[in-house]
């Protein structure tokens, strides 16, 4: 039925009135809605050529020694989606934690005109000063979701923790809490790619990308904001890549 049969109804049969202002309603509400559609973000970490797996696969360096891993976890924030370079869409409260470790993998659901047209996706990984000094929130910026430091009073951007025979401690361990929001140490880098569809975007994450960049050169715990906790999330940012 149209709306403008409806309207008739309303006009002659005003015992079903209150059935047609019913159905005219949810009719304008669902025309209202069409007007937008759905973009889903996904993020596939990989090493290498393998599955990313925590806890029960070893992995093959390039230089020859292994590594596995056990927890992965990182902020993206503030995405925004630009028509060449123009802004045409900005999340609002714009925050969201991927963990590894989630049976179901988080997808990010991005609300936007169904006419809108984009060929680049911006992203930032970690949490901006503003948000950092605000105090602990709830959602993803929850503290029990174990990123946030408390005795600073800010979050962790990045965790990435495993066991490896290059490290020199006696465990093996390594643990990479990366974060910091305060000059010199703001550790929250920016991620620009151009997506090859516009309706499910899927971003590879390659962590052997990263950890073959970083080398355990010069530690293998980083657990506060300093210059080589700025060093490692520039690195970390430069992983990502559109897969195909």
């Amino acid at each position: 039925m149209k709306v403008q049969d409806l309207i008739v109804c309303v006009k002659y049969l005003p015992g079903i009135k209150l059935l047609a202002g019913v159905m005219l309603f949810i009719l304008q509400v669902n025309h209202v809605f069409s007007q937008d559609k759905t973009i889903t973000v996904s993020f596939k970490p990989v090493f290498g050529k393998s599955s990313f797996v925590l806890n029960d696969s070893t992995y093959q360096l390039t230089n020859g020694h292994s590594i596995s891993f056990e927890e992965l976890k990182f902020y993206t924030s503030g995405f925004q989606l630009f028509q060449n370079d123009s802004l045409v869409y900005a999340e609002q409260n714009s925050f969201h934690l991927y963990d590894a470790s989630a049976v179901t993998r988080q997808n990010i659901l991005l609300d936007i005109p169904a006419d809108l047209s984009f060929n680049k996706l911006c992203f930032n990984v970690g949490i901006d000063s503003i948000t950092s000094v605000s105090g602990a929130m709830g959602g993803d910026l929850d503290p029990t979701k174990g990123m946030y430091w408390v005795w600073q009073s800010g979050y962790i951007n990045i965790k990435l923790e495993g066991r490896s025979d290059l490290c020199k401690n006696p465990g093996k361990e390594f643990r990479f809490h990366l974060g910091g929001y305060m000059h010199p140490f703001n550790a929250l880098t920016t991620v620009v790619l151009q997506p090859l569809l516009t309706h499910h975007i899927q971003l590879k994450l390659d962590v052997k990308a990263f950890i073959d960049a970083m080398g355990f050169s010069e530690k293998d715990h980083v657990m506060s904001p300093d210059a080589y906790a700025v060093k490692l999330s520039v690195l970390f940012s430069k992983c990502f890549e559109i897969s195909q």
